[in-house]
């Protein structure tokens, strides 16, 4: 991935989520050189994970699988938060793979834009790689539902989901670009994520132009 096209992409999230009243804290607009100079008073930001994040989960191709995210807080033994906050952009055409969490219990949120595609299924109790074609039952705005496995459901904008553990989601902006809010316990990217098929993480960046903004793994303190 180019880091123009990264630059670009954030760029856009930063218009788009101030045009929905969706403000970031200052930082996100720091550039390389701001960061070098905040050295380890910003120490939190680091080490929580915080700011921009893009992915193309390793497909190589971002505009059909990949996930815009910026973490706005989240949980360390250092700072004892229990919870974490994202904003995210499922772009149109855009597929977050299937996957679940091993521990992690999360809000979807629908913050505005497209409504928000999504199946559900449950993973096989004898084996965390297959899923089931069992019922999987949800909590929509804290009303109970329960849904077929793999049925397609659509958030519109304000509604939330609530995603327990071990309950496989996929997601993507039905029919224009959605930007997501994602409320949760402690976010721990390294060892709670299980996907369905092999994924990357971090996409390799073609370095076309000077970086005007650092990802959440590029800090250089």
């Amino acid at each position: 991935m180019k880091r123009s096209v990264i630059d670009r992409k954030i760029d856009e999230a930063l218009q788009l989520f101030s045009a929905h009243g969706l403000h970031l804290p200052p930082w996100a607009a720091w550039t390389p050189r701001q960061w070098q100079e905040a050295s380890d008073g910003a120490a939190e930001i680091r080490e929580a994970g915080l700011g921009w994040d893009l992915t193309d989960f390793g497909s190589g191709d971002f505009a059909r699988c990949g996930l815009l995210l910026f973490t706005v807080r989240n949980g360390t033994p250092a700072n004892g938060k229990p919870y974490a906050e994202k904003l995210m952009l499922a772009m149109e055409g855009q597929v977050t793979p299937l996957h679940f969490h091993w521990s992690k219990m999360e809000d979807i949120i629908n913050r505005g834009g497209a409504p928000l595609g999504m199946k559900l299924y449950l993973a096989d109790p004898a084996d965390d790689s297959k899923l089931t074609d069992d019922p999987v039952e949800v909590a929509i705005d804290g009303i109970r539902r329960t849904v077929r496995a793999g049925e397609i459901l659509r958030l519109m904008p304000g509604e939330s989901i609530t995603y327990t553990p071990r309950v496989y989601h996929t997601f993507w902006g039905d029919g224009g670009t959605t930007i997501i809010g994602e409320v949760s316990m402690v976010n721990d990217d390294t060892s709670d994520n299980c996907f369905y098929e092999p994924c990357g993480r971090f996409p390799e960046i073609e370095e076309d132009q000077p970086r005007r903004y650092c990802l959440c793994n590029e800090y250089p303190f």
